[in-house]
């Protein structure tokens, strides 16, 4: 390999006459080749572009030769400007091909500096997780969904006859003072359950229903124990003989599934204006202390008839939970807030 020569040090050029007439075509090839060799050692973009500015810089003897042309008489000039055309072509193609070199060189180097070996044992990393909520919803709708139910979803901007009116809550009954809704005018609002995808369904849909409708529902409510938006899973079954005792199996095998172990499970009559007979279902707690977790009854026949279903033919059943209150039972959590603060040091304990 060609030792590389300093970038100041033109030694190695060949030596010509500074007046132009009296070099040759042969010793300007000479030189031209020289001058080729020596921009092809250097080492780096800095040596490079000090070759450039010797070589064809406004002091180099490329420059004064040219300069000379305008005193040769016109059979000269042209003689003399084509050699001096030729090497300037050859020296600025060198300076070219080595620019492109030398960065070739320079990104290889820096590729391969920055080269990382995947074979390495990877950094820890942490890795995504359901939330709580979404968890606990699951689990609730594995067990429905494996006892035949069927998940069912609707719109969460509702009318008020879907979400009051066809439940047979109309505008003067005092349940609604219960809701705390947020209506957008007089007609449409926030649902404030689930419950309206059950009228959706039964209008669509003719019996035997067997349906759970998950989703989130909004009230003007907020503090420890409750949020202004939060998510409920309601059921409902309408078949030809649906039953209250069926009603109390399928809610107390669910709440046993669900915790994970015998319960004592009470059913406390209570009045909703879409159930009769009504009910809340408590469950005693380790400390003897009685839960509500949800409530439940049958269906009221004036809602089974605002969907056009014969009510002495059908009867069914509904019941509805809040997600949230299932899922602060399930993981021991006294604040319902902390599910949506998105505080990672909490999240991260569910995953």
């Amino acid at each position: 390999m060609t030792s590389p020569v300093a970038t100041n040090d033109l030694s190695a050029l060949p030596t010509l006459s500074t007046e132009l007439h009296d070099i040759n075509e042969e010793q300007l090839n000479h030189f031209a080749t020289a001058a080729e060799t020596m921009i092809a050692q250097a080492i780096d973009v800095p040596a490079l572009q000090n070759l450039r500015v010797q070589f064809t810089g406004k002091k180099s003897a490329l420059t004064g030769w040219s300069k000379q042309l305008g005193k040769l008489d016109s059979s000269d000039k042209k003689t003399y400007g084509g050699w001096l055309h030729g090497v300037r072509s050859r020296i600025q193609e060198a300076l070219s091909a080595q620019q492109q070199q030398l960065e070739a060189d320079a990104l290889s180097a820096k590729l391969e500096s920055e080269r990382i070996d995947i074979t390495l044992p990877a950094r820890g990393g942490q890795k995504g997780h359901l939330h709580p909520v979404t968890m606990t919803a699951q689990r609730m709708q594995q067990f429905f969904v494996q006892a035949g139910f069927n998940v069912a979803t609707g719109p969460e901007v509702e009318s008020d006859y879907y979400n009051f009116e066809a439940l047979n809550i109309p505008a003067h009954h005092p349940a609604r003072a219960m809701h705390d809704t947020f209506y957008f005018d007089a007609h449409y609002l926030l649902r404030t359950h689930t419950s309206p995808v059950q009228i959706r369904t039964m209008e669509k849909k003719a019996p035997p229903i067997r349906i759970i409708c998950p989703g989130r529902v909004y009230r003007n409510d907020s503090d420890q124990t409750h949020s202004p938006m939060f998510h409920q899973l309601e059921g409902l079954m309408v078949t030809e003989s649906s039953t209250f005792a069926e009603l109390k199996g399928l809610i107390s095998e669910f709440l046993e599934a669900f915790f994970g172990k015998q319960l004592t499970v009470r059913f406390r009559p209570s009045f909703f204006p879409f159930t009769e007979p009504s009910a809340e279902v408590d469950i005693l707690d380790d400390n003897g202390k009685w839960l509500e977790v949800m409530g439940c009854g049958m269906v009221h026949p004036q809602v089974l008839t605002n969907c056009d279903i014969d009510a002495d033919k059908y009867t069914g059943f509904a019941f509805g939970m809040g997600i949230e209150r299932f899922a602060m039972l399930y993981y021991g959590i006294d604040d319902l807030r902390l599910f949506f603060q998105n505080d990672v040091r909490f999240l991260k304990q569910f995953s």
